[in-house]
């Protein structure tokens, strides 16, 4: 079946298969390309909700299986769902929980059921089938949702790939079936490891149950960057192009260029966050890990071209001191430029879709990047 998209096209680079538009959602529309900071138990670490305002987030991701263990949706939706309960008033994507169930397959059991698992908190024996990730999310009130899938490692061998992307194709069938008439867009989840015959096979199978949009996953697990290149260069092309398209869990900000040149619509990582955390920024001309003795006296902001809140007011000999001193707000100040930073990537790759200058845009890109500046 065919859904009504909430996906307009608003232009197209007639370079490569970069595109700009916009996704519709009951919590407002956002632009695409986007890039969606995680937030996966309704906080995006270090920053409040007002930050990511000003920053210029317009969308922002939560996770399922983490809110299901804590603090329990039924709680959220008590208390008033998931934008209330965290101030964000801008749209959600919840993910399903099964990259999560992937990454503690120690603690998981896979079946045609669903995912039997231990909590990684106290060890207590839960379940979440496809049915249940719907309702959670459902009772979560997120805007956008996704099919619970078996995430695929690498390597795998080619009976592994297909035994898991043909369950979570049956998965998806029983997620779409479990879906209420709430407003929620539900987005289906294209596994098939390395393989793009597999893949091509699980979007056929998607786009017959139909879905709001469609979501590249089982990437960035492992594999070389070129195959997963490769894999979003076969792949993407096959799904619907009058819907959304969402690269999963993959956020460099040179793979969110290749993904963009490649015609990905939505990002989302954790890098920019936990980078923050770790001491690594992101620089217009590469990457400065601040704890080096470089940096020890350097009275110049973290970018000298970025005009975020971190780099107007703070020095990079500051931000070292902050780091060196383990202070909490050493991981505020990093998290502010670097998800600036992610923000803005994303606003000149559309300025460049729409003056339908991306391959220059491209070749600049690699042209500004300096060797990391990792020099101690």
């Amino acid at each position: 079946m065919k859904n009504r998209s909430p996906f307009r096209l608003r232009g197209r680079s007639s370079q490569c298969h970069a595109r700009l538009g916009e996704v519709e959602t009951l919590h407002g529309t956002f632009e695409t390309p986007v890039f969606m900071p995680v937030g996966t138990q309704a906080t995006v670490k270090a920053v409040t909700p007002e930050n990511l305002s000003e920053l210029g987030a317009e969308i922002i991701l939560a996770n399922t299986y983490h809110l299901f263990i804590r603090p329990g949706h039924k709680l959220i939706k008590k208390l008033g769902g998931l934008h209330h309960f965290m101030n964000w008033h801008g749209p959600i994507l919840t993910d399903s929980g099964g990259f999560q169930i992937y990454s503690l397959k120690q603690l998981a059991k896979i079946t045609e059921q669903g995912a039997a698992f231990k909590s990684h908190l106290d060890g207590s024996s839960l379940f979440l089938s496809p049915e249940d990730a719907v309702a959670v999310q459902e009772t979560l009130g997120s805007d956008i949702m996704m099919c619970l899938d078996t995430c695929i490692p690498y390597p795998a061998t080619r009976e592994e790939v297909i035994r898991a992307t043909e369950l979570t194709g049956r998965w998806a069938k029983r997620c779409r079936a479990a879906q209420n008439e709430t407003g929620q867009l539900l987005f289906g989840i294209v596994q098939g490891g390395m393989h793009t015959d597999i893949r091509a096979h699980a979007v056929d199978e998607l786009v017959d149950i139909g879905f709001d949009g469609y979501a590249l996953g089982g990437l960035s697990v492992g594999e070389p960057n070129e195959l997963m290149m490769e894999m979003i260069a076969e792949t993407a092309p096959l799904l619907p192009q009058d819907f959304p398209i969402y690269l999963m869990g993959v956020g460099t900000p040179e793979d969110l260029v290749e993904g963009v040149y490649r015609g990905v619509d939505m990002f989302d990582c954790v890098m920019p966050t936990r980078n923050a955390r770790n001491g690594m920024l992101f620089t217009s001309t590469g990457r400065v890990v601040i704890k080096n003795a470089r940096y020890f006296d350097d009275p110049k902001p973290v970018d000298e071209s970025c005009d975020c809140y971190t780099c107007r007011n703070y020095s990079r000999a500051y931000l070292r001191h902050l780091y060196m001193s383990r202070e909490i707000l050493s991981s505020h100040l990093n998290t502010i430029h670097n998800l600036h930073y992610f923000v803005n990537l994303i606003k000149d790759m559309r300025r460049a879709i729409k003056a339908d200058r991306f391959e220059e845009f491209r070749k600049n890109f690699y042209a500004s990047r300096k060797e990391d500046l990792v020099i101690s």
